[in-house]
């Protein structure tokens, strides 16, 4: 199978290197900045399995049709990328890997929905810089099932990471934003998770970004589902505690993740110069919220306080931060 990964970054960078280290037939498509780096001094992944050095072919623009297109774009870069390669994005299966639930409906508009398969990546890794990559810890793939492609595909990134198939996988989607919905903190504080989540006042904040955004995907009426790594039950019993006790809880866990600092992807982005997905994490809240007419006045403001370290390059103090989210957060 002739694959080809869309994005460079933390995720498309190391399942690209991973399957090209399996034998696979894969090539990168990246950014400017990155494709020199790639074919000069080959693909460094380093982490949980050991350092590699690894041989692979990078190029601005798809120059062949693959049997497979893993598009590993942020969501928000999904509508250009697959602008830039239209020419051999037909009858080809094009599996996401973003985080939220907007990205198959952007695929949409360029590719058939019966080619559109969706997956949740479940593991996590850095972007160091361009061509280097750090694999923090591991985890399964998700894969929403359902589709002719499914065995093939299934053979293929199972080779690499435990796959899981998955056949509601909106739900877990869904489920998955709280997953990453506490990402906005270290983005606006500008520091590590383990650094930043090691504060118990801070982790309050996360503990009420988890209760007001399950109150309003109650309201709406949408359904989650477990994660094989998170399930829904972490959720409902960290909410349904005093916050200063879920946010003890929720505190140990994040700062056992990793012992290599973990920056989360709004973090991460931003620190490329980039935009940053906030608006399809704690935005899709602020959405939902809005569409049936509810409130979500604490994902309102951290969204508003990523946009404007994106805007003028400057973080946030950890008094500025609870100033803002003051009387949200209890």
């Amino acid at each position: 199978m002739r694959i080809a990964v869309i994005g460079a970054g933390a995720i498309g960078g190391l399942v690209a290197g991973y399957l090209k280290l399996t034998g696979a037939e894969v090539s990168l498509i990246a950014k400017d900045d990155s494709i020199s780096a790639i074919n000069t001094h080959g693909l460094v992944v380093s982490g949980t399995r050991g350092n590699f050095n690894i041989k692979i072919s990078a190029g601005l623009n798809l120059d062949y049709q693959p049997e497979l297109i893993i598009l590993a774009t942020k969501t928000q870069d999904v509508d250009s990328a697959l602008a830039m390669n239209l020419k051999f994005l037909k009858n080809t299966p094009l599996l996401t890997t973003q985080n939220g639930v907007a990205a198959e409906e952007i695929a949409a508009r360029f590719v058939p929905q019966e080619y559109i398969i969706p997956s949740i990546v479940m593991f996590g890794s850095t972007y160091l810089r361009s061509g280097e990559i750090v694999h923090n810890f591991e985890g399964p793939w998700i894969i929403g099932s359902g589709n002719k492609f499914i065995p093939k595909i299934n053979e293929v990134l199972s080779k690499i990471f435990p796959t899981v198939l998955a056949p509601d996988i909106k739900g877990m989607k869904y489920l998955k934003i709280f997953v990453n919905a506490n990402n906005c903190i270290p983005a606006i504080l500008g520091q590590s998770m383990q650094e930043v989540f090691s504060d118990i006042e801070v982790s309050k904040i996360s503990i009420a970004i988890w209760k007001e955004g399950l109150d309003i995907i109650k309201k709406a009426g949408i359904g989650l589902v477990s994660l094989p790594d998170f399930p829904l039950e972490r959720l409902t019993k960290l909410t349904s505690m005093p916050t200063g006790e879920g946010a003890k809880i929720f505190s140990g866990i994040m700062t056992g993740l990793s012992k290599a600092p973990l920056y989360g992807s709004i973090l991460q982005s931003i620190k490329r110069g980039k935009t940053s997905e906030i608006d399809y994490l704690n935005g899709e809240f602020v959405k939902i919220a809005q569409e049936k007419n509810l409130r979500a006045p604490l994902n309102q403001i951290l969204v508003k306080m990523v946009h404007e370290v994106e805007k003028n390059n400057r973080f946030f103090s950890k008094e500025e931060l609870l100033e803002a989210t003051k009387g949200l957060a209890n």
